[in-house]
């Protein structure tokens, strides 16, 4: 059944048999640890206690050699290491407590001594206030009584029976130590050795169970390596042909998109210039017909002034008759005048006053005598400058009727050339069109052709890719062939 094991399931049974070994080593070397961890607190707990009970003890020894110098010398300054001692001794005394809670023997001891350290206290407070009030001879006294010296005996034997149960716990504690220290070496050496063999084992299974599937592997791979390098060899040619043919293609459609750009552009400039003409031309048209218009009012204006010229000379003559009428009148006037100067003067003095009307009447009709025979002569000029005007007038109309003939024939013209213009201008936007329609067929052709050009280079960059990788696995395979099977290269 391990022959059916694939190559990944026999790495994968080698790495867990190693590490069910080193999960077992590593649970044994926790435990150990744990256990040196453990012993190791209990260790330093002890030597806690140690410095505690040593501590009670000298700070007793510390308020006795205060209180001895202070009955000595009565200098209140000795009675510093007393009064330091004291409250740090209750302290001391409950952390020694509380540090020995878990053994009933050291708490009854701590319940022995706790009386004897009060009386102690008591005792040199007793002293001390004895000499405070003078009474040296009575505190020496009760020094040499030896009541301070008892009790520190008993405090002193106390002591010494916790220390010797903290150092046996000590010694018990060490030897707890060295053995599980031992047994963890053991155990770890023993199960490293054990791991080692069965990784060696392992791996020198696997490794020759491996090595004919992995060279079966390579030799295949080999095979198909130089079968894929011919493939990837002719497709990299073929690629390359392809590239230049469609390079010299897409230099040819940039040429043809070039030159239908330039046709589309001179139609288009063509369809302006065609459709500029034909503005010009359709507003000459409409200039002709304006002047058209112009030349027929201006002829009717001229035939108008003939009739008015004709009703001017008409008048005229009328004028001259009523004239000759007013000359005659005038003369007639002068001479019933004279008459009347001539009947005025044989009336004598009372005709003087009608002498002087007659004669004013005279000089009146003479007046407009004059007056009309200037009237006359401006009449005639009038009639002469009428008759002239009239047939420069007549000449003008028929310069005029002539005009409009030729007028005519211009805005005939014309329209026959708006006509013409604006098929010239239909005809250049259809070549417009066909030149744009024609541009963009040949800009999506291009467009086209360089997506195949790049498709092309692009397929020929991948068959150098695949070439490249080709010629590495062949050089792979060759070199996991000499991995596998080292004597093939003698």
């Amino acid at each position: 059944m391990a022959r059916s094991w694939t190559f990944g399931k026999k790495i994968a049974a080698g790495f867990a048999l190693s590490f069910v070994l080193l999960a077992a080593i590593g649970a044994i070397a926790y435990r150990s640890i744990n256990a040196l961890s453990q012993t190791s607190y209990s260790v330093a707990h002890t030597h806690v206690v140690l410095e505690r009970i040593a501590s009670v003890l000298s700070l007793l020894k510390d308020a006795e050699t205060g209180q001895r110098g202070y009955i000595i010398t009565g200098d209140e300054s000795f009675l510093g290491p007393y009064q330091a001692a004291v409250p740090e001794i209750a302290t001391t005394v409950n952390d020694l407590r509380e540090l020995t809670s878990d053994n009933p023997a050291q708490q009854k001891r701590i319940g022995q001594a706790e009386p004897l350290i009060a009386a102690k206290l008591f005792e040199l407070k007793r002293v001390i206030e004895m000499r405070r009030n003078r009474d040296v001879d009575q505190a020496m006294k009760a020094i040499q009584a030896g009541e301070g010296k008892r009790l520190m005996d008993e405090l002193r034997g106390i002591l010494a029976e916790m220390e010797r149960e903290e150092r046996n716990l000590l010694e018990q504690r060490a030897g707890e130590v060295r053995a599980a220290a031992t047994g963890a070496t053991i155990a770890i050496t023993i199960g490293t050795l054990l791991c080692l063999l069965v990784v060696t084992a392992a791996g020198f299974t696997i490794t020759r169970s491996l090595t004919s599937q992995i060279g079966a592997a390579v030799q295949h791979m080999q095979s198909s390596s130089g079968e894929l390098q011919a493939a990837a060899n002719q497709q990299a040619t073929g690629a390359k042909e392809q590239s230049t043919a469609m390079n010299e293609i897409t230099t040819t459609m940039s040429e043809l998109r070039a030159t239908s750009k330039q046709i589309a552009e001179s139609a288009q400039r063509v369809a302006q210039i065609a459709e500029e003409t034909a503005k010009g031309a359709r507003s000459g048209e409409q200039t002709v017909s304006k002047a058209n218009d112009a030349i027929g009012s201006i002829k009717r204006n001229v035939d108008l002034i003939v009739t008015h010229m004709l009703d001017l000379g008409k008048k005229s003559q009328q004028i001259g008759g009523i004239l000759e009428i007013t000359n005659e009148l005038a003369e007639q006037t002068n001479i019933l005048a004279i008459n009347a100067t001539i009947e005025a003067a044989g009336a004598g003095e009372s005709g003087k006053r009608f002498a002087v009307v007659a004669d004013e009447i005279r000089k009146l009709a003479d007046r407009v005598g004059g007056s009309t025979k200037e009237i006359r002569g401006l009449i005639d000029e009038i009639r002469a400058a009428v008759n002239t005007t009239v047939m420069t007038t007549e000449g003008g109309t028929k310069a005029v009727d002539a005009g409009a003939r030729q007028f005519s024939d211009v805005a005939t013209a014309f329209r026959q050339i708006v006509s013409l213009v604006s098929t010239t201008t239909e005809a250049a936007r259809e070549i417009e069109l066909s030149t744009k329609q024609q541009s963009t067929a040949v800009e999506q052709v291009h467009i086209a052709v360089s997506n195949v050009a790049q498709a092309t280079r692009e397929t020929e960059a991948s068959s150098s890719q695949t070439l490249q990788t080709a010629s590495q696995l062949a050089n792979l395979s060759r070199d996991l062939m000499r991995l596998v099977q080292p004597q093939a290269n003698g």
